[in-house]
């Protein structure tokens, strides 16, 4: 079969080296991001302090428009910040819960760094969060998410893919759900911005927000944020700082927010982090997301048949439809495989309840499918996963 994608090969240096399956953790640094690094560098080396004016100061915006493109939005709604635990914090830093409308509703399955800021919001005991249980530990029913958002829910922070199992939410029915009464949604788009097509404006979700480290192929420190254009003269995040001003170089006592997307910013931005994202979002753009998803679902569903015919137990589901770009493989020695393979140059990686988990992504060839069951199938057989038996999660 001809694989018009695997051109791309050739612009990640680490796959000369390793089978690289773990886009859905850390994705492969384009070559050209040294080159983007460098021209960071040179600007601070040879222009100093001017180049704050000079691109630097307008970067989280511009940015932005970037990833826009890649999840449906519109230029000048995303902004970039460091991460989605920050993204998460300025987004509900925005509202004061009522009585009324106080509670929050997300999945058991829903990441843990994003539980933990509206876990630690809720211990003032002025919101409530309500889980909504998983059946399997693989998906989560959703007449039973639908149901847990009412007329006091104020927000539902989910992820459209869960990170354990790749399961792909129903965003749609959802973000219809919340708003039927009255409340907003906050969509994790990390584990699919990328590898599945789809896009914010058309969903009408109210929040977005996720990182380029990932099937994107930005690196860490580049996280974003999608703020609906129509609500963003309608709110004043507390969480906030200088870029948020509207004259910031006034340098006036009190603040007056920008009246657009700027409004969500806060202290000065991560400029080499925004520097190195650059050229992965290019590819991704120039490939385009949909030619993406048709090679991950074909691939995906060539990795469970070889799984299965392997005698591995896979615990991703099995609908296309209901899958994003991630196989988990589940066994009793998971966390051990997954350090033996590592040791082997199959970079993968073993999370707690979900197994091994396998991604491949545009640059993966189909061989590379092929050699990395076999390598599991010997290390389970041969056992020489055993001096690993202690291992955890090793990133």
């Amino acid at each position: 079969m001809t694989d018009e994608l695997l051109k791309w090969r050739s612009e990640f240096p680490i796959l000369d080296k390793t089978v690289y399956l773990i886009s859905h953790s850390l994705g492969a640094m384009p070559r050209e991001t040294y080159a983007r690094l460098h021209d960071y560098a040179e600007a601070w080396a040879t222009r100093g302090v001017r180049a704050w004016a000079e691109g630097w100061w307008d970067m989280p915006v511009t940015v932005g428009d970037e990833v826009a493109r890649i999840i449906g939005a519109r230029a000048g709604s995303v902004v970039m910040h460091q991460n989605v635990s920050i993204c998460q914090s300025l987004i509900l830093s925005c509202f004061e819960p009522t009585p009324k409308r106080n509670k929050i509703v997300y999945s058991e399955l829903n990441f843990p760094s994003v539980m933990y800021v509206y876990e630690a919001h809720a211990r003032e005991r002025k919101l409530r969060i309500e889980t909504v249980a998983s059946d399997d530990g693989i998906t989560v029913p959703l007449e039973r998410f639908l149901a847990a958002i009412d007329e006091e829910t104020l927000l539902v922070p989910f992820s459209h893919v869960l990170f354990k199992s790749g399961f792909l939410q129903n965003a749609k029915a959802i973000t219809e759900r919340a708003h039927e009464v009255g409340a907003m949604v906050m969509l994790d788009t990390y584990q699919s911005a990328g590898t599945v097509p789809f896009s914010v404006n058309e969903l009408n979700v109210d929040f977005a927000t996720g990182g380029s480290v990932k099937w994107l192929c930005g690196g860490p420190g580049a996280g974003y944020l999608y703020v609906r254009p129509d609500l963003q003269p309608q709110l004043q995040p507390k969480t906030t700082g200088w870029m948020a001003h509207e004259a910031p170089f006034a340098f006036e006592p009190e603040l007056r927010y920008a009246p657009d997307i700027r409004r969500f910013l806060h202290g000065s931005p991560a400029i080499p982090a925004l520097y190195a994202a650059q050229s992965g979002y290019k590819i991704i753009n120039e490939i385009g997301v949909e030619n993406i998803r048709r090679k991950s679902t074909r691939q995906t569903e060539r990795l469970i048949a070889l799984a299965e015919e392997a005698g591995f137990n896979v615990t991703s589901p099995r609908e296309t439809s209901a899958r994003g770009g991630t196989i988990t493989i589940a066994h009793e020695d998971a966390a051990a495989i997954a350090k033996e393979l590592i040791r082997r140059e199959f970079i993968v990686d073993y999370r707690p309840g979900a197994g091994v988990r396998i991604s491949p992504h545009f640059y993966t060839s189909d061989e590379e499918l092929e050699l990395v069951v076999r390598e599991m199938k010997i290390i389970r057989d041969t056992r020489a996963f055993a001096v690993h038996e202690t291992a955890g999660a090793a990133f």
